[in-house]
């Protein structure tokens, strides 16, 4: 997610104009004030990751398929909630995952802290993960025998990998405080990683996102939401 009113130090995002707030799970979100819009779902940071990235995305794409591996693209790492709930689901049942997360602003290792995301995850991978936090900005780090991570600190627009994957997790802000990120141009770009018959997931469903899918070759569904939403997009590329 790419927040306003930012400041540095250490080249990361130190959070002197975002606030956490409890969501209606009870879980935590980061709001920035200054553009009004949160990092999750006011409804429930938690309830919302797991409905729409882990279960309409993972363990959609994984559903009827004897191999046991996943790959995934994150636009939008922000808190790290999505990998979290991804990886520890891909621990618990063997499942081998390749993560990258595109975050153009990376929060600091306080603010990653701070969220307290280690009541949902095992304590070892919460652990590992603070404690390379710094070194995924560069480096692909093994965090536990079954998931790998990576953060490419850039613009969705200046992305460029020789990598492809199965699953693309869509989640910057909402296209009225980022429409950058949802023009038919960044959707092309970013689709071009994703492997035949792989899955698109997003919160987000509108008339110029189910355009732009169709024009890009995917067949694309209306899928439940998450609570406070009625639909979501998830699209597969044909």
């Amino acid at each position: 997610m790419e927040p306003l009113g930012r400041t540095w130090h250490k080249g990361l995002l130190s959070m002197n104009q975002l606030n956490f707030i409890l969501t209606s799970d009870g879980s935590k979100t980061l709001f920035n004030p200054e553009v009004g819009e949160h990092y999750h779902s006011r409804h429930g940071a938690l309830q919302e990751s797991r409905h729409v990235f882990l279960n309409s995305g993972l363990k959609y794409f994984l559903e009827g398929k004897e191999e046991k591996k996943a790959s995934i693209l994150e636009v939008g790492f922000g808190t790290g909630l999505n990998f979290l709930l991804s990886a520890n689901y891909c621990s618990d049942n063997e499942i081998y995952l390749d993560y990258t997360g595109i975050e153009a602003y990376p929060l600091s290792l306080e603010m990653i802290g701070d969220t307290d995301y280690q009541q949902y995850i095992s304590e070892e991978l919460w652990q590992n993960f603070l404690k390379n936090y710094k070194r995924l900005l560069r480096h692909e780090v093994e965090l536990n025998p079954y998931s790998k991570l990576i953060l490419a600190c850039t613009k969705l627009q200046t992305y460029e990998t020789e990598k492809h994957f199965d699953i693309i997790y869509f989640d910057a802000f909402a296209a009225a405080y980022q429409p950058e990120m949802w023009t038919h141009e960044s959707l092309a770009h970013v689709s071009q990683y994703l492997e035949p018959g792989g899955v698109f997931v997003t919160y987000a469903i509108t008339g110029n996102l189910k355009r732009s899918m169709k024009a890009l070759g995917f067949s694309i569904e209306k899928a439940i939401g998450a609570s406070g939403k009625r639909e979501m997009l998830r699209a597969v590329k044909l």
